[in-house]
């Protein structure tokens, strides 16, 4: 009976079992978040919290030494090894959660001094009544706004001026994220974008020379996501999207609380100020795209003080009314993303033998490490694969790259996976190119619908849409991408069939 307990016991402690802990964990949120059991803020900090209790009682989680010259006996309790990943996790989320307050700050003000109001009239014109147009130009600024490869600052380009447009054709939300999301995911293949120079890292290549390599699957992505564009604006045309549509007939009475907002926000526009504003957007997007050193939120901070003071003066009273009508929204999505931090530390967090937190983006731990959550969880998946499936590794890393984007942040899946799968594959004769390929181009797909990319959470607070209402409404759709993707590279000779 002794020896029976000791097993179970060592198995407790086994990266197995915490990466068991770890799926059940990510299971739980999404099941939470899709039968709408609680809010996101709250599933991200309770979950992570049981699975930390757990950590510590199987004892995963325990008091490390930390010696130092001045003292060498000192160590780091229990309490301390978690605050230490509980603040990386905040390292990784804490500027989305600044980029977002003061974007929606920015263009909050925007709205209300009437920019987007011009914008919209000139689009209207340019697509007059067509849904598929508004489609097509989504896309289309979000392959441009994504040239950068920032996944927030695009979601702040797209979004705050299409969804104006889209309220006034009576069309979902969640279509003009899919639309943008698919888009993106094709940009993000550029050799400066995050996903390709952490596997070309991973590989020890230029990231230049694996861009070359998936262009061709980047070139038939771009001509894909604009015929995604149009099938889009088909679907929102047959349920009756338009300025004229069956939806527009049902458009009902406007409540007070609406038609008082109407009115104070008549008052607030500054059409005169059109051009300054539209020269002071332009700036800020530039100091995105341009000015790589710079921290994404700086320039929103420096835009929203210049956007206040422009638009109306020294006026506090008027700027406390303009803060005040926008803050709902930003603390909402502050508390998600605060949420976001304290999940990210515990799953992605490894901890060093001195108690001190491991990245993620730390290919190889040192003797004495204990790895993170989701580095288990990555050695359950690659232990399981079947031996006669090994020549075929990198298609079925593409099938499978979808879904587990759910479960694995870009860091953990790139510098915690692709080293294993490319280890994997060599023991069956794959090169390890093909592996790269198949996880760069098929995670593309999917980065901006997984709830553990906090750009993703910041274009869901922008949209207004709730994130287990974006990923309903663009799982199939991505996973298909991703899929049809992969086979053209197949074709193509990029990837073994």
């Amino acid at each position: 009976m002794g020896n029976f307990f000791t097993s179970v016991w060592g198995f407790m402690q086994s990266d197995v079992f915490v990466g068991i802990l770890g799926l059940l964990t990510i299971a739980a949120i999404v099941l939470v978040l899709f039968k709408s059991k609680m809010q996101p803020a709250f599933a991200f900090i309770v979950f992570p919290a049981i699975l930390v209790i757990v950590l510590v009682l199987i004892g995963r989680i325990r008091p490390m030494p930390a010696p130092t010259d001045d003292d060498p006996d000192k160590m780091v309790g229990t309490f301390g090894v978690i605050g230490n990943m509980i603040k990386a996790g905040f390292n990784s989320t804490a500027p989305t959660a600044a980029l977002f307050v003061f974007s929606v700050l920015y263009f909050g003000i925007m709205t209300d001094a009437g920019m987007f109001d011009v914008i919209i009239s000139k689009l209207m014109k340019l697509v007059g009544d067509s849904v598929i147009g508004v489609c097509i130009v989504t896309a289309i600024i979000a392959l441009v706004g994504h040239l950068d490869g920032g996944g927030a600052s695009t979601f702040c380009i797209v979004i705050p001026a299409m969804l104006p447009v889209y309220k006034r054709m009576h069309m979902r939300p969640t279509t003009l994220l899919r639309i943008a999301v698919l888009a993106m995911g094709v940009l993000n293949l550029m050799p400066w974008a995050g996903p390709t120079m952490r596997a070309a890292s991973v590989m020890g290549m230029e990231a230049g020379i694996l861009w070359k390599t998936i262009l061709p699957i980047q070139i038939f992505g771009i001509v894909l996501a604009l015929v995604h564009a149009v099938l889009s604006g088909l679907l929102e045309k047959r349920r009756g999207a338009g300025l004229h549509g069956k939806l527009a007939e049902k458009e009902g009475e406007i409540d007070l609380k609406e038609a008082l907002h109407e009115q104070d926000s008549d008052e607030l526009k500054r059409p005169k100020l059109f051009v300054v504003n539209i020269l002071l957007t332009l700036g800020i997007i530039a100091m995105l795209i341009f000015l790589d050193d710079l921290p994404s939120y700086v320039p929103f901070m420096i835009g929203c003080a210049l956007a206040l003071f422009i638009n109306y003066g020294f006026n506090v009273k008027t700027h406390k009314k303009i803060i005040n009508l926008h803050a709902g929204p930003a603390l909402m999505m502050c508390s998600t993303l605060m949420g976001a931090a304290i999940l990210m530390g515990v799953l992605t967090t490894s901890i060093g033998p001195n108690g001190a937190a491991i990245s993620a983006k730390t290919m190889e731990l040192k003797e004495g490490a204990i790895p993170s959550v989701v580095r288990c969880l990555a050695g359950i998946i690659s232990s399981i694969l079947p031996s006669f499936l090994g020549q075929h590794l990198p298609l079925i890393i593409g099938v499978l790259s979808v879904p587990l984007a759910l479960a694995f942040d870009t860091d953990s899946y790139f510098y915690g996976m692709l080293p294993v799968m490319i280890g994997i594959g060599q023991a069956f004769g794959v090169n390890a190119l093909p592996i790269a390929v198949a996880m760069v181009v098929c995670r593309n797909c999917a980065t901006f619908i997984s709830p553990m990319v906090p750009a993703t959470l910041l274009g869901t607070g922008l949209a207004e849409v709730e994130i287990k209402d974006h990923i309903k409404a663009s799982f199939l759709y991505v996973w298909g991408f991703s899929i049809l993707c992969m086979l053209f590279a197949a074709l193509w000779g990029i990837m073994p069939l």
